[in-house]
């Protein structure tokens, strides 16, 4: 993709209320950019050694925690692939592209996807990270969601036509998903969420079909469960312990160390520096009045989670309402520049933290009311940082891959690709999209065959960063 190129797509454009206009358009695109082209993908003569686009994602990171990240990574090619989404970009790039702009995820892969709490105290299943967030061609993140299920696949020893239905299963759901958007009324398309009673109903069904066993129905409600357990006091249980008197956030280096313990930086968080920054991160949050006025600084402390993410700053942040028996944990994260930046141009947006926000305001059907965003205190190199402020812990589910088994793997693949496709149909053109994609398979098989040789590609990328590791080149450990 030229330069020019990406200043095309680097915007959301508004949708246009001739719906058959935009039906036309969108089948016209099918004559330059036809939909079997999808399956095309080969490693470019001019591609970037992963082992070196690792080492500039470093560069920018907190050198103590890289060797973590590198580390998480190696675990199997599925993990490597949890944090290459910088690869993957620079792979999709130079492939002509169709053109449809979306918000995208931007790391649109199966371990990106969970139940989490609504504001109206609902618990739904959506898309739960939004580091990479940018405008781009829709088809990226459908790439990059069905490579995951055939890399997660293989990583759990499924077979070649168990890993195909996978594969196909995400992206029928997001092709189907799509019609379904494109033909409903408006405000319904734009009002769709996936309720977790609407989630279970739909597993219900599937078992009185026989399509699935007992084990997976049990599985769905055992996560749910589990979710509404999460909370924020589970959160606060683990995390915190009365210290001579004073709420404190327990220390485990690396993975948490409190602020204090940061020579320069802790000195500088004061209660009075911590209140003017939580002032004007409350100007950010949507609502006018909201809860956060209430809440004092307690403390914070840096703490590790994830896998791509790892190395960049994340802290955890401890304030009370009322008393020491009304607290909440607030996570803040750093945002550097999207992967998705140098190949579709620059974010809109000056801070990262906002880019990242507006991103998931956007692709979320409901959010969590504390996210917003911020810059962050100046840290022991002078550097100010972008971060997106949310809660820690309002209710979260997730799907383990490591227990996925095909009949459950097919119920989930098409549940992300629905998703996806939901997402992508209120930020993009829903009606432009769906005409594209028609209702044939052709769009399924081309997205399926990319990925299958993506995920070989990923193997051989894998192989690559173990020996870096092996060699000296790269440092990981254990956390």
């Amino acid at each position: 993709m030229t330069e020019a190129d990406a200043a095309s797509v680097a915007r959301l454009a508004p949708a246009s209320p001739d719906f058959e206009a935009r039906r036309e358009a969108g089948r016209a695109l099918r004559a330059r950019m036809p939909r079997s082209s999808h399956a095309e993908w080969s490693p470019s003569p001019t591609r970037a050694d992963p082992v070196s686009l690792l080492e500039e994602q470093a560069a920018q990171r907190d050198p103590e925690l890289v060797p973590i990240r590198h580390g998480r990574m190696r675990v199997s090619p599925f993990a490597f692939f949890r944090g290459a989404a910088l690869i993957m970009a620079g792979d999709l790039a130079p492939r002509p592209d169709s053109g449809l702009v979306v918000q995208l995820c931007g790391d649109a892969h199966l371990s990106n996807f969970g139940l989490f709490g609504t504001p109206e105290r609902r618990l739904v299943f959506d898309i739960n990270d939004f580091d990479e967030t940018l405008p781009g061609p829709f088809e990226w993140d459908v790439k990059r969601l069905a490579a995951s299920f055939e890399i997660a696949g293989r990583h759990r020893g499924f077979t070649d036509d168990e890993r195909r239905d996978l594969r196909r299963e995400a992206v029928r759901g997001y092709r189907e998903q799509m019609q379904g958007s494109a033909e409903a009324s408006v405000l319904d398309a734009w009002y769709d969420s996936v309720a977790i009673e609407r989630l279970q109903e739909w597993v219900r069904r599937e078992r009185a079909a026989d399509h699935i066993g007992k084990r997976q129905v049990n599985q769905l409600d055992s996560i749910v469960a589990k979710a509404f357990t999460k909370d924020r006091m589970k959160a606060f249980s683990k995390l915190v312990a009365v210290e001579d008197g004073r709420m404190r956030i327990i220390a485990d280096p690396p993975i948490v160390v409190p602020i204090e313990d940061f020579e320069g930086v802790g000195q500088a968080v004061t209660a009075d520096v911590m209140h003017d920054v939580l002032t004007s991160y409350r100007s950010t949050l949507v609502a006018d009045r909201h809860p956060l006025a209430e809440y004092s600084y307690v403390h914070m402390a840096r703490r590790v989670s994830g896998v791509g993410s790892v190395g960049t700053r994340a802290w955890i942040l401890l304030l009370k309402g009322r008393d020491d028996g009304d607290p909440i944990l607030l996570q803040a994260k750093e945002a550097q520049a999207s992967v998705l930046e140098r190949f579709l141009g620059s974010s809109e947006f000056e801070s990262h933290g906002e880019r990242v926000v507006r991103g998931q305001r956007m692709m979320q059907a409901s959010g969590d009311i504390f996210l917003g965003w911020q810059r962050g205190i100046a840290d022991a190199t002078g550097r100010q940082r972008d971060f997106y402020v949310r809660q820690l812990h309002d209710w979260k589910g997730s799907f383990d891959p490591e227990g996925m088994v095909p009949a459950g793997g097919m119920l989930y693949a098409r549940l992300c690709g629905q998703t996806l496709a939901r997402a992508h149909g209120r930020t993009g053109d829903r009606v432009q999209i769906a005409a594209y994609l028609g209702r044939s398979h052709v769009f399924d098989e081309a997205i399926s065959d990319f990925a299958v040789t993506y995920a070989d590609q990923n193997e051989d990328d894998f192989r690559t960063f173990t020996r870096a590791i092996e060699s000296g080149r790269l440092e990981a450990v254990d956390a």
